[in-house]
């Protein structure tokens, strides 16, 4: 299947991320399944900080079919300011990117935070590559700061970290425009991760309609009503 974005330089570069991190799942199912096994793994798998450490050169990038997915919604919405909690080394950010950009609307922009100051700066390096920098706005900090004012209205979010993402969705929440979407990734991996976060976007008072995409691991989608 052709690739939605029509841009050969940062389709190869998308090529050599993702292959940079699928070659990275191997070393990280062996990693949880020792931890597992040591029962140092509690039911949601909440960082420590040795997970921290393990994780902090990893790149955890989100699936191609899923990214690709996230730049088809944003075209449809026409997002002009786009949210991504968890920018790691910024592969989900570039499809964004690309999205904004292709849009041609004023001031479009994705804000993404990242709290791994190596990770920012591999993230940066690769926005410069694809040719993307001036439609990104990455803040490097703890997400529960660095997202407290997105400075407009949201068409779309990604969240894509598991261990705060209900945190990012309640910074953003507020933010979101009627008919905004939020996509999260991985949410049927381990449904007690996210326990708190269905219970959110379930709850009618927080005025959104969800349902969850078969993509591999789950793709949580819900639309701001």
């Amino acid at each position: 299947m052709a690739s939605p974005l029509n841009d050969p330089k940062l389709e190869a570069l998308l090529d050599r991320l993702h292959c940079e991190s699928d070659a990275q799942i191997e070393e990280t199912d062996a990693y949880y399944a020792r931890r597992e096994k040591e029962g140092t793994l509690d039911e949601k798998c909440s960082f420590d900080d040795a997970m921290h450490r393990f994780f902090s050169d990893k790149m955890v990038a989100l699936d191609r079919e899923k990214g690709e997915f996230c730049y088809q919604l944003c075209r449809s919405l026409r997002a002009a300011r786009v949210v991504e909690a968890g920018t790691s080394f910024g592969v989900s950010t570039l499809y964004l990117a690309a999205a904004v950009r292709d849009n041609r609307v004023e001031n479009g922009v994705v804000i993404g935070t990242e709290h791994e100051p190596k990770k920012v700066e591999i993230a940066r390096a690769n926005f410069e590559e694809a040719g993307l920098s001036e439609f990104i706005e990455l803040r490097e900090g703890d997400l529960c700061q660095t997202l407290r004012d997105v400075g407009g209205p949201v068409d779309f979010m990604l969240v894509d970290i598991w261990d705060v993402a209900l945190p990012a969705l309640e910074r953003v929440s507020p933010s979101l425009r009627q008919g905004a979407v939020v996509v999260c990734d991985n949410t049927t991996v381990d449904i007690a991760e996210y326990s708190d976060y269905f219970e959110f976007v379930n709850d009618p008072r927080n005025r959104f309609r969800t349902m969850t995409l078969p993509f591999a691991g789950g793709f949580e989608f819900s639309v701001r009503i």
